[in-house]
């Protein structure tokens, strides 16, 4: 029996050879506003992958006036339609299709990005995640812009796509559609039949400049799910309205707002949320309206795609987020492989950076948008070596997988019993035990591979010397920094973040927890902190709290500490700890005001302040080593084999990893261990 995921489908005039596809995104790999040379290498991974269809940018803007507010792809410019044709051509090479999703970002963006013009909508107030006030739309702008949407759709069509398909969620369209955000006293504002008009009139300028055999649809919401927005009701009427209009080929649904991060979240949930949680939605959808339906929404597992497609829920099925962890999912479907497939752990630092700018990077696949530089399959080795890799955390299982990969003889040395090093202190949360998967998958490919583990091994340097090794990798990570700048010392008598998150620190009612390294590891102690009882004072150096917490990742730490007994104290500088009888007391100041100094005291006091490299073996292992640790930058940039000889007469290359130089991120470990090993 043909696995339904694999099974074809027509649409329209086009046949899609499976039922899998990435919905539009936008991973700002695009230079100039043109998808160049990157842009393509990261859609023709994927399509090398097996998918059967890819939908590129989300979301290309149509008009002068929609800055790319998440580096956009510029549909307004003629000069854009060649790199199209580059981007399609190479596509279609592989028997995939390929679509692009235009949009008016119309609120949603910045008036001081581009062309600083101002930016529009249907109403007056602002976006809480741009905070631009829009100019609210004339007549005269209504017109422009939908002539300026069938111009794009025309590029595009030129460009060799096979189709475009709307963005109507969010955007200017959303905002039209919506009566939360449509105030217009015209005839584009006021009942449902008018407030779709804007986008009735869009795709009829579309479809009169593209034709009937080029694909045309739209993602749209259906259910806003809030108090005087678009109700489901109203959204089976939009459905149906749009189905019988003739002017559109199939419905991508879509469901809830997307103004602020806690609403976000829910429309595009991050880990420790439920799901494919719009799924049913979309299968209700589905029996009112005699239109393909296409989905995407945290389908993150092959289990549950298979589900949407074999129950008639939905079309097609999109799996974005699973494609930038892994854009092989197809071919190893085929190929009987699930079980390799790397999973999407949904850490969400792939849309969290997009929100913040930058380009989007999957937590643990560090190949993903490096393309041109680094593959995702591992080539062989002409020659085997023998690999020592001291640290099963994920920069050092990356290193052996990838090493094992290569061919070479891999023996891992761990001083804990089990793998993940800091990975396992973090999945102690619940909402965050999804974050193993980063270790489970590199445990079960280093075990296919033959790699050798030594748990509970605190290796010294002559038992890594003893193994002959032609290569030593420290991964050994780091342990929590107790020293202030300001003390030049350790600080005795109190504790850190980790002892919070482990246990291993008895809680006291009233703590302070200071935060100076602005990550994770602070917000999930206050958690727990709060959850056994104490009362905290968070307090932070940084005028923002967690500044290294992206929005999206942000947001249920900030839900569970609502109402809860925790004060918030920013811009205050941590200075020195003493004893006060049975308390602690903190010498407290401040960056703003140099003349700012107090004193409070608390039962107990925690730091997160980044962690020390663990590298006293690596330093014991310099002299020993033929490079003596030294690493060539330009060739580590690319991916390129070390060639350091400094001391010829020694057997091994040494090199260090992850936060064993410095303390950094999961993503910063295994790209490390990418560059280094892919070549090794």
């Amino acid at each position: 029996m043909t696995d339904s995921l694999l099974q074809s489908f027509k649409l329209k005039h086009l046949n899609l050879k499976n039922r899998i596809i990435t919905t539009s995104h936008e991973p700002a790999y695009n230079e100039d506003g043109f998808p160049k040379d990157r842009y393509v290498a990261y859609h023709l991974e994927r399509a090398k992958g097996g998918i059967a269809m890819t939908m590129t940018a989300g979301s290309t803007v149509v008009s002068k006036d929609s800055p790319p507010s998440f580096d956009n792809i510029h549909a307004y410019k003629d000069e854009v339609v060649p790199w199209i044709k580059k981007l399609t051509e190479a596509i279609h090479d592989q028997d995939c299709k390929i679509m692009i999703q235009l949009t008016h970002l119309g609120r949603r963006t910045s008036w001081n990005k581009g062309d600083w013009l101002p930016s529009i909508s249907s109403g007056k107030h602002r976006e809480p995640a741009h905070k631009a006030f829009p100019k609210v739309a004339e007549s005269w702008d209504i017109e422009r812009i939908i002539k300026e949407y069938g111009d794009a759709a025309e590029r595009m069509k030129e460009g060799g796509m096979d189709g475009v398909e709307l963005e109507g969620q969010g955007h200017l369209i959303g905002q039209f559609l919506s009566p939360l955000t449509n105030e217009l006293e015209t005839e584009y504002g006021g009942s449902l039949e008018n407030r779709l008009r804007f986008t009735l009139d869009v795709l009829s300028d579309i479809r009169n400049k593209v034709g009937q055999k080029f694909i045309v649809g739209i993602r749209c919401v259906f259910d806003e799910v809030e108090k005087g927005g678009i109700t489901k009701s109203d959204g089976l009427k939009i459905a149906k309205i749009l189905s019988d209009s003739g002017l559109i080929d199939y419905l991508n649904i879509n469901r809830g707002r997307i103004h602020t991060d806690p609403i976000l979240t829910k429309h595009i949930p991050i880990q420790g949320m439920k799901s494919a949680p719009h799924l049913e939605f979309a299968g209700e959808i589905k029996k009112e309206v005699n239109l393909p339906i296409f989905h995407a929404s945290k389908i993150s597992d092959v289990a549950t795609a298979r589900y949407a497609i074999s129950n008639g829920l939905v079309d097609m099925i999109g799996m974005t987020r699973g494609h930038l962890a892994d854009p092989h999912i197809v071919k190893k479907i085929k190929e009987k492989r699930e079980d390799d497939i790397r999973p999407c752990v949904g850490a969400t630092y792939c849309l969290d950076r997009i929100y913040q700018g930058e380009e989007a990077l999957c937590i643990h696949n560090a190949a993903t948008g490096r393309e041109l530089k680094f593959p995702n399959i591992i080539s062989k080795s002409k020659i085997k070596k023998k690999i020592v890799v001291v640290g099963a955390g994920p920069g050092g299982l990356e290193a052996a997988r990838i090493a094992a990969e290569r061919g070479h003889e891999v023996i891992v040395f761990e001083a804990a019993p089990d793998p993940g090093g800091q990975i396992r202190l973090c999945a102690k949360s619940a909402r965050r035990k999804d974050m193993m998967g980063i270790i489970d998958w590199r445990m079960q490919q280093c075990i296919k591979k033959n790699v050798k583990f030594n748990f509970n091994i605190i290796a010294e340097t002559q038992d890594v010397i003893n193994e002959n090794p032609d290569t030593i990798i420290i991964a050994t990570g780091g342990m929590p920094n107790l020293e202030l700048f300001e003390t030049k010392k350790d600080l005795e008598n109190v504790f850190t973040s980790w002892d919070i998150i482990s246990g291993d620190v008895k809680l006291a009612e009233n703590i302070l927890i200071y935060d100076e390294a602005g990550d994770h590891t602070a917000m999930q102690s206050a958690e727990i902190a709060i959850e056994k009882g104490s009362t905290v004072e968070f307090m932070t150096p940084d005028r923002l709290i967690s500044s290294e917490i992206m929005g999206m990742n942000l947001t249920p730490y900030l839900k569970n500490l609502q109402n809860k007994k925790i004060t918030y104290s920013i811009a205050k500088r941590l200075i020195d700890v003493s004893i006060k009888g049975n308390k602690l007391n903190a010498i407290i100041g401040s960056d703003y005001d140099e003349n700012f100094k107090h004193s409070s005291t608390y039962d107990q006091i925690f730091l997160n302040y980044g962690v020390k490299p663990l590298d006293e073996l690596y330093f014991n292992l310099v002299s020993f080593s033929k490079n003596e640790g030294e690493v060539n930058y330009t060739k580590f940039i690319n991916g390129e084999s070390q060639n350091i000889i400094k001391n010829k007469n020694n057997k091994f290359n040494l090199y260090r990893i992850g936060d064993a130089v410095s303390s950094r991120n999961i993503h910063a470990a295994i790209y490390d261990a990418l560059r280094l090993v892919i070549n090794l």
